[in-house]
């Protein structure tokens, strides 16, 4: 599923529910949230990032995860053989790069699961 078709599905996140944050690896890290899915007649589920070849990032702690206000949404792109994901509207990786919470990585994978 390409970055738009992701960003269009789940409405740029606006109000998702950060559920936890996981690194797998110096390279590999795992996003979970809830939100509500177009596809599914704004359904709730719950969606995994996940994040390989990870060049840099600016995470936090779980505990904090759920203070992370998501009224405004994520941003989520594509730039080159990047892939980025961070809190609140940005519009290119050096913006991201002032965010509570991002993630640059060479992929991203998904997967989804009931709420």
């Amino acid at each position: 599923m390409s970055v738009e078709s992701l960003r269009e599905r789940f409405s740029n996140f606006v109000d998702a529910e950060l559920r936890s944050l996981e690194i797998l690896s110096p390279t590999e890290i795992t996003l979970t949230m809830a939100l509500q899915d177009k596809a599914r007649d704004f359904d709730w589920i719950t969606l995994q990032l996940h994040f390989s070849g990870v060049s840099d990032a600016h995470i936090v702690d779980d505990t904090k995860l759920g203070f992370i206000d998501m009224s405004e949404g994520a941003t989520l792109l594509q730039e080159g053989t990047l892939v980025a994901f961070a809190t609140g509207e940005c519009y290119n990786i050096e913006d991201i790069k002032n965010q509570t919470l991002y993630i640059i990585a060479k992929t991203l994978k998904t997967s989804e699961s009931a709420f």
